[in-house]
């Protein structure tokens, strides 16, 4: 089981591999804005994360995909639109050789990104997620994710956190970790 010392430890592991990307691609950086006012661009990412909440109790660890299309309404300021999909990977049933269910949400989220210096943005987004088991589909839950990142005309990385809530249900979550490549539409 992990302690909340193993979790801060992987985050600000985390938050050094995003920075170090983010220094790595700053000096390809042309321009400050990387949301035109008035253009689309299609993000493709690839994510992974931690397990929050009830999650961590049977899974270890997600991975997914994203496609995120971002309109520019100023160059500092975008409404985003995003959906794909997080694998929740299992863990073993302790004492046996089993592993608890496999299951993954496939998110459908609606979001703002502000540019509040040149390359760096915070955002957020609101939505629904789907839950597929196994043998079918759970229950849908609300999705809320708070994150900032860094970008520059060609890559986007940013870290959050994503909850998954709904009425009468658990509530669990992931810290993730997303890198895209992104282009003008």
């Amino acid at each position: 089981m992990y302690t909340k010392y193993h979790y801060m430890k992987l985050l600000s592991k985390l938050t050094a591999a995003a920075l170090v990307i983010g220094a790595l691609f700053f000096t390809n950086t042309v321009k400050a804005q990387t949301t035109p006012a008035n253009a689309f661009r299609l993000g493709l990412g690839i994510e992974t994360g931690l397990p929050t909440g009830v999650a961590k109790l049977g899974s270890t660890f997600t991975l997914g995909g994203t496609a995120r299309l971002q309109y520019g309404i100023s160059d500092s300021f975008a409404l985003t639109y995003t959906m794909g999909g997080y694998h929740f990977f299992p863990k073993k049933i302790p004492g046996t050789d089993q592993r608890y269910g496999s299951y993954g949400e496939i998110p459908i989220k609606f979001g703002v990104k502000e540019f509040f210096i040149p390359s760096v943005y915070v955002a957020g987004e609101v939505g629904i997620a789907y839950e597929k088991l196994e043998h079918g589909w759970g229950p849908h839950r609300l999705d809320l994710s708070p994150g900032i990142g860094w970008a520059n005309k060609t890559w986007d990385v940013s870290f959050r956190y994503e909850n998954f809530s709904g009425a009468n249900q658990d509530h669990f979550g992931m810290l993730g970790l997303r890198l895209a490549y992104g282009f003008a539409l």
